[in-house]
């Protein structure tokens, strides 16, 4: 494939690659991810145990502060901390087959399922195959709008789309339900594409899942403080809605602030491992912070690297987006990152801005080419 025939890409890359550079670059890329795969050991074992030990002892310190009323607040930080981390640094990476090379059954992506509504199973299959597999490429990566946004310019406005802010605003409060009913198609069964029956053997694992964390953080927890049932039961609430909302805009400021590219099914025909790269590379974007930040965060704040190399340990991306921004520059490539803020104002723009018509192009108005781009 010739990236120089590509126009979609170059929205927001200045510089073409020919097939030689894009080999080159893929190579130089494998070539990272094989020496940090041969380094793995101790460090990242001790690192992701004493992780998921900081996350047990959090939720234990917020299940046990749910008895003493006046520490209601202590108690919900607590265990939003846990949430947080078992979604992100813990469930999230572990699933991805971070850390299946050690070992660990209770590590193993296989085994582990995490605290959230969606099951375990069915995520790796619509995030770890769909989306890894095929970012940003539209009509085939769902996860672009997750099926009720509109993101990109390339998706056909229509007037329910009108909605978007409203859309964005419950996905991020109700997240964990959002990705749990992610894998249903609810749009393309109602576009005619999928019939209801297809979903039925996602309904038993979708369905036991619901219930085991509803009794859970609903009614068992809550059961267990007595009368002080409600406190709980609104603790427990307020711990899923601050991870959900935590989740959500780091996930969105990954994918979606402004410089972020979409692709075609036409360009990624016959895609080499270097144009593979190269997609995950614009695709993605990164948020600048402080190493709490990195962790809270699953290490996602390093979107980029976390689509170059999915199966690395996330502890190692701060070091590798180094040597990632250093080849880009070689080779010419964007590197997109910045700060949250700056990040979450771009996604809400995006959101906004997408909810309307497109500006029809008026007379006298040039259209955007890579000259254009690199002048």
């Amino acid at each position: 494939m010739n990236a120089t025939t590509k126009t979609k890409t170059m929205k927001t890359n200045k510089t073409n690659l020919t097939d030689e550079q894009l080999e080159r670059f893929g190579e130089e890329l494998d070539a990272l991810r094989q020496r940090v795969l041969a380094d793995l050991g101790e460090e990242d074992a001790a690192y992701i145990r004493n992780v998921v030990k900081r996350r047990q002892q959090l939720e234990i310190a917020g299940r046990a502060l749910f008895y003493l009323p006046p520490a209601w607040p202590l108690a919900v930080a607590a265990l939003s901390l846990s949430k947080i981390l078992d979604n992100m640094e813990i469930g999230h990476n572990v699933m991805h087959g971070q850390y299946d090379w050690m070992g660990d059954p209770g590590l193993n992506s296989r085994m582990y399922d995490w605290d959230t509504m969606c099951p375990g199973e069915q995520w790796k299959y619509s995030h770890n195959y769909i989306h890894h597999t095929y970012t940003n490429i539209l009509g085939k990566d769902r996860d672009i709008g997750y099926g009720i946004l509109r993101m990109d310019e390339d998706q056909p406005w229509r007037p329910q789309y009108l909605g978007n802010p409203v859309y964005a605003l419950l996905l991020m409060l109700f997240f964990e339900w959002g990705v749990a009913l992610h894998d249903l198609e609810v749009e393309n069964i109602v576009a005619g594409k999928r019939k209801m029956s297809d979903n039925k053997p996602l309904y038993p694992g979708l369905i036991r899942k619901i219930r085991n964390q509803t009794i859970k953080d609903y009614l068992l927890f809550p059961a267990l403080t007595g009368p002080l049932f409600p406190l709980t039961l609104a603790g427990n609430a307020t711990a899923n809605l601050v991870r959900n909302v935590w989740a959500f805009n780091i996930i969105f400021c990954g994918h979606f602030p402004a410089g972020v590219a979409t692709f075609s099914q036409e360009e990624c025909e016959d895609e080499t491992r270097g144009h593979w790269y190269y997609r995950q590379l614009l695709g993605s974007a990164n948020i600048t912070g402080g190493r709490l930040f990195h962790v809270l965060s699953g290490n996602l704040s390093h979107q980029i690297e976390h689509h170059l190399f999915p199966d690395l340990p996330a502890r190692r991306y701060p070091d590798l987006s180094v040597e990632v921004q250093e080849i880009c520059r070689r080779y010419g490539l964007q590197y997109n990152t910045g700060r949250l803020s700056k990040q979450l104002f771009s996604v809400a723009s995006k959101i906004c801005r997408m909810a309307l018509p497109d500006r029809k192009a008026e007379d006298g108005d040039a259209p955007v080419t890579q000259d254009a781009l690199a002048a």
